[in-house]
């Protein structure tokens, strides 16, 4: 990853940051929320600097390690009491808001692009539209919030809106590396997400 320019890897270490701060705000200052993000990016640091995930022919491949633990720790958040309290105490103003987050990593993933090491599909030249949740997230947030012209129901359809937005890219991450089921960007594959900081 020496072609990528140390500024690039800084923003998005400086997004992940930032992103974990306004999760923690909107958790109510919650110290479980930040001892488990905080655990996790160390995990997930630790073993893309050794190197762990470039290993690509594995079966399963390596790079499972970070989709199936988070996604397990969503069905247990929504399984238990607890976690469902948490997730009925948290700022909704504030979780609409984070979204905006998304527009610089999309700027980051253009980037990356520029600098060969995802392809064009994963942009938003491509088939990545998740800029767009970024995009509009102030203008629901002043719809629903401010103003009031809607509710709850718009809410809902634009996060649905906005998860399906997010589960394309993932998608289209997953597929665009150079695993055994490679479907996209073999001219120019997505290696990025093999490495620190991007994994």
């Amino acid at each position: 990853m020496e072609q990528v320019p140390f500024l690039i890897g800084l923003a998005i270490m400086l997004i992940t940051l930032l992103t974990v701060y306004i999760f923690y705000r909107a958790a109510h200052h919650s110290k479980a929320v930040l001892i488990i993000a905080a655990a996790w990016l160390a995990a997930q640091s630790i073993l893309s600097k050794t190197g762990f995930y470039t290993n690509t022919h594995t079966t399963p491949p390596r790079f499972v390690l970070t989709i199936v633990p988070p996604l397990l720790l969503i069905a247990l958040v929504f399984a238990v009491p607890a976690g469902r309290r948490l997730i009925d105490s948290m700022n909704i103003k504030t979780l609409t808001m984070l979204h905006i987050i998304r527009i610089p990593v999309e700027l980051v993933l253009f980037s990356l692009f520029v600098y060969k090491t995802i392809p064009l599909v994963m942009t938003f030249e491509g088939r990545n539209l998740d800029i767009l949740s970024g995009i509009t997230a102030p203008l629901v947030y002043y719809i629903v919030f401010v103003k009031k012209w809607a509710g709850n129901i718009l809410l809902l359809a634009w996060n649905i809106i906005c998860l399906g937005l997010l589960l394309n890219i993932v998608a289209t991450a997953v597929l665009s590396a150079p695993f055994p089921f490679q479907q996209f960007g073999f001219d120019q594959p997505n290696i990025a997400i093999l490495y620190f900081p991007f994994v």
